[in-house]
């Protein structure tokens, strides 16, 4: 059926032709996109101005407007109708029997409807005291009445709006910047929202307001693409859902990519992640145009007074490298620039735009894309030690290299690159992209200079570490690959590629290693030895760690990782220093505290406890997020079956996360026997709220070890209630053995999902299996807990080959279930 037979459909047989109509249009699937929405309008246009027609009775002096995203044709599956019935206010009466016979109608069809109903005068009232009305009615279009009231008010609005525009349009950056603050930014967002999200719809249509205005104009390259693309997910979300929508949830990425044809939903977030910064580099252009522009009209007058009349200011031009000039507060190039013979002039320009906390010019990056020739193979020094000026810089960095970016100046540098470019990374850990993240490493990198004898090395670790993550296998062996490739190409000799590729190979080492193994153990420090062999690598790799975990957001890094790792790069830096690690010594004696609370186990026969506030060691670094609110615990108990689970579960139960644990068996004085009591030592802190009181922990704990708490089932309560997302499937859970990661024990690896009473069912399984746990070194990273458990058998012997993996597999079992 074509438009043309909708329409008359639709004529024919009011409400329920045009809502049989609609529906035949949705669900064609052979014209989606523009073509669809514009159907789609056009479709609406037909029944409402038949609507008004049929209820106007020739009424003189009103008319029925389109404004906002109907407006625009702009017509979603789901989306709001905008409409203004626009009177002279001769016939009030009339007029609003008409709306009631207009909006019913919709109303009746389950449509979505903003109206208003108001005369020329109100609307333009409205305007000036309601910016987003004002922007909605920039957008009015005819649908049907008295043309010449509808033409009459778009005149009337328009030339408001731009009599109005140094006023209105720092009021709409400002409206902007308050969104984007609210919202996120859509390139970065795993749920994002397609319209309020910074660089979506509603900053695309921002700058169309921007436009209009006369005062300024936004880059126009790719921008509609962008628009469109936006406006296509959120066509196919709406479809999918069957809802107003326009977060783009997790559950449903899947099949919205299906939708489109998309291959899956990476490849859908990528595509909006591209829109989006295409949208918001238009934005930054556009914005400081408009600042600029303001200024100008400001300073203008008082200028010409200053000079006398009427003559002509030039813009003063400030040199900041060769052929690079400071114009207006941005970075343009020197009228003598030519980057057709001077390949390396895009570099020398970003690091001298970032060195003086400047954007580039849109212009400048333009010519230099179209004009710049490539670099030399190696490059030559001058321009790898403008990249590395460039990194170094710090936050500048950023808007610098979006803006090359933008214009595929970084993909041509640097081409595996594009591997990486807009990737999600589907870990609650990550706020960024893998792109974004490797820029913010370098940032954070650059404040961690002055502590490394290479600056450069590690920024262009920081910049390479994650460049695997565009290839299939394990990121940190192809980026090790990329990174000597890269390292050769930009100029560095063999050796210093050699130790690049070291630094991506081992960029997680450093955490993994302190969070999860026993720094105890020489087997741990001589396996990090090897890894990195030298000094001034394991200096290198230091930063690089805690560069890179701080710009992979709040939860990748605290003060106790930071103080894990500064203790195992002493132990290693020891090592490499030619001191041999001691043996493994008897566990130190207790100290007076740990026997007296062992004596009172004993005489009790019960558990016995202390809760010990600690203060949070953290630096003094800005950048640093607080740590939680955290306790020693210190608990001690008569030897039994069990111990592991009981506790672990009853701090499950207070809502106490275990950040690390450490068990031991302690003998008892002479005069006692040959009893032993367990000791155990363990940090913990307050998922939220305040900590529990140790009387109410050793109860609940007393209970517990005798079989009367209930543990399981409290928890199987709680687990029950938990909220949990629709449609998602967590991965499921991984239970390895470490090989060679202990002479003393077997070392037990669990990935899996995050929950409560996680930590009580693994020490379940483990007391089940008839094995001790020496120690535990836990960790949770967003939704993901990363544990690793020293276990030996009953006589303190590490388990055979056969029996650890038999171990793994029974407790792997154990979570699945």
């Amino acid at each position: 059926m074509t438009d043309t037979d909708m329409r008359n459909e639709a004529e024919d047989s009011g409400p329920s032709g045009y809502a049989a109509a609609r529906l035949r249009l949705l669900t064609e699937e052979t014209r989606p996109g523009p073509p669809r929405r514009a159907a789609l309008a056009a479709l609406t246009d037909d029944w409402l101005a038949g609507l008004f027609a049929a209820a106007a009775h020739n009424l003189p002096g009103a008319s029925l407007v389109a404004v906002g995203g109907y407006g625009r044709g702009e017509l979603s599956p789901r989306s709001d109708l905008d409409l203004l019935l626009l009177h002279d206010g001769s016939a009030p009466e009339a007029v609003a029997a008409l709306a009631d016979r207009l909006w019913y109608p919709v109303w009746d069809l389950g449509l979505a409807l903003d109206h208003s109903v108001r005369t020329p005068a109100e609307a333009r009232r409205t305007a000036a005291d309601d910016l987003k009305a004002q922007l909605g009615l920039l957008d009015a279009r005819h649908l049907a009445g008295d043309r010449g009231l509808t033409t009459a008010l778009r005149t009337e609005i328009l030339a408001d709006w731009r009599n109005q525009a140094p006023k209105r349009l720092p009021e709409l950056r400002d409206l902007c910047a308050e969104r984007a603050e609210r919202q996120g930014e859509l390139q970065y967002l795993l749920e994002p929202d397609l319209k309020e999200a910074r660089g979506g719809l509603r900053d695309a249509t921002a700058l169309r307001a921007v436009a209009a205005s006369w005062l300024a104009d936004a880059p126009r390259e790719g921008l509609a693409d962008a628009r469109r693309r936006l406006l296509d997910v959120r066509d196919a979300l709406h479809l999918t859902t069957g809802r107003a929508t326009d977060r783009l949830a997790l559950q449903e990425q899947d099949q919205v990519a299906a939708h489109l044809g998309l291959l899956d939903a990476d490849t859908l977030l990528r595509q909006v992640y591209e829109a989006a910064r295409v949208i918001s580099y238009a934005g930054d252009v556009t914005w400081r145009e408009v600042g600029r522009v303001l200024k100008s009209r400001a300073v203008r007058p008082k200028l010409r007074a200053l000079l006398g009349g009427g003559k002509t200011h030039l813009a003063e031009r400030t040199p900041l490298a060769e052929g690079v000039v400071e114009q207006d507060g941005e970075v343009v190039l020197a009228r003598t620039a030519r980057p057709e013979r001077d390949p390396v002039l895009p570099l020398r320009a970003a690091a001298a735009a970032a060195q003086a906390g400047l954007p580039l010019s849109l212009h400048a990056v333009r010519r230099l894309a179209a004009a710049a020739g490539p670099l030399p193979t190696p490059w030559p020094a001058e321009a790898r030690e403008q990249l590395v000026t460039l990194l170094g810089s710090g936050r500048p960095t950023v808007q610098v290299w979006e803006a090359l970016e933008a214009e595929g100046v970084i993909s041509r540098l640097l081409p595996d690159w594009e591997r990486v470019r807009c990737r999600p990374q589907r870990n609650a850990v990550h706020v960024w992209t893998v792109d974004r993240h490797l820029i913010e490493t370098a940032v954070r990198a650059a404040g961690f200079t002055r502590r490394v004898h290479r600056p450069d090395l590690l920024l262009a670790a920081a910049l390479l570490h994650d460049i695997g993550k565009g290839w299939p296998g394990d990121h940190s062996v192809a980026g090790e690959t990329i990174a000597r490739d890269v390292a050769g190409r930009i100029g560095f000799d063999r050796a210093d590629a050699a130790v690049l590729a070291t630094l991506v190979r081992h960029h997680l080492l450093l955490v993994e290693t302190a969070t999860r193994r026993d720094l105890d153990d020489p087997a741990t420090v001589r396996a990090v030895a090897e890894a990195v062999g030298t000094q001034g690598t394991l200096e290198l790799l230091h930063a690089l760690t805690e560069a890179d975990a701080l710009a992979t957001g709040p939860a990748a890094w605290s003060s106790w990782r930071a103080s894990l790792v500064a203790d195992l790069v002493r132990r290693v830096g020891a090592l490499l220093a030619g001191e041999e690690p001691e043996a493994a010594e008897p566990a130190a004696a207790p100290t007076a505290e740990q026997e007296r609370l062992a004596v009172e186990a004993f005489r009790t026969g019960g558990p016995v406890l202390t809760l010990r506030p600690q203060a949070d060691p953290l630096d003094e670094d800005p950048a640093r997020e607080p740590e939680p609110l955290g306790v020693e615990l210190l608990l001690a108990v008569p030897d039994q079956p069990g111990v592991l689970p009981a506790v672990a579960g009853v701090l499950a139960v207070h809502r106490l996360t275990v950040r690390t644990a450490e068990l031991r068996t302690l003998d008892l004085p002479d005069g006692f026997g040959d009893a032993t009591v367990l000791l155990l030592n363990w940090r913990v802190a307050a998922e939220y709220g305040s900590l529990p009181q140790a009387t109410r922990l050793r109860a609940d704990l007393v209970r517990a070890l005798d079989g009367s708490l209930g543990i399981a089932g409290r928890l199987a309560e709680r687990d029950a209630a938990y909220p949990r997302r629709r449609g998602v499937v967590p991965p499921p859970p991984r239970v390895t053995v470490a090989p060679a990661a202990s002479r003393h024990a077997t070392v037990i690896e669990v990935r899996a999902q995050d929950a409560p009473g996680l930590l009580f069912r693994l020490g379940q399984a483990m007391e089940d299996a008839k094995v001790r746990v020496r120690s535990a070194h836990v960790s949770t990273l967003g939704a993901n807990a990363v544990d690793a458990f020293y276990v030996t058998a009953l006589d303190g012997a590490p388990l055979p080959d056969d029996e650890a993996a038999s171990l793994a597999r029974r407790v792997e079992e154990t979570l699945r279930g």
